[in-house]
């Protein structure tokens, strides 16, 4: 999964969010501002949709700490999203809490069951759940 990340972008921005890595999961290229520094930043990520909306799972593999890219959310929800599926487009985000967790929770697993996995590895930590809702113009 590392190495696709490393192409996944080039492929994301090169076909308009058409074509990615890894091949059949729904992936997007999200364009955050860093928390800390103010400075544009991007990941590649997969993400599970819920409608209109996408739900993104900060597991960081099942690391102790949540990725760089939550913590960007939280401090400046709104993004940017370059996905296929007419998915691009500019997005707020939120952590989704209680029993809406437990529902995209089992969303993203039937998209990804390895974050079950990633869940059991994170050391007690729970793993945020975001929802990404498009953002009003």
């Amino acid at each position: 999964m590392r190495a696709a990340a490393a192409v996944d972008p080039v492929l994301l921005k090169a076909s308009g969010g058409r074509i990615s890595l890894p091949l059949g999961l729904p992936t997007l290229l999200l364009r955050t501002t860093g928390a800390r520094s103010g400075e544009p930043r991007e990941a590649p990520l997969l993400y599970a949709p819920d409608g209109e909306r996408i739900v993104l799972i900060a597991s960081q593999g099942g690391a102790p700490r949540n990725p760089a890219w939550y913590h960007n959310l939280v401090a400046h929800p709104e993004c940017e999203v370059l996905a296929a599926h007419e998915r691009s487009g500019r997005y707020v985000a939120r952590e989704a809490e209680g029993e809406e967790r437990e529902r995209l929770w089992r969303i993203a697993t039937a998209v990804y069951s390895g974050y079950d996995t990633y869940a059991a590895r994170a050391g007690g930590r729970r793993i945020p759940v975001m929802i990404l809702e498009r953002a009003q113009t």
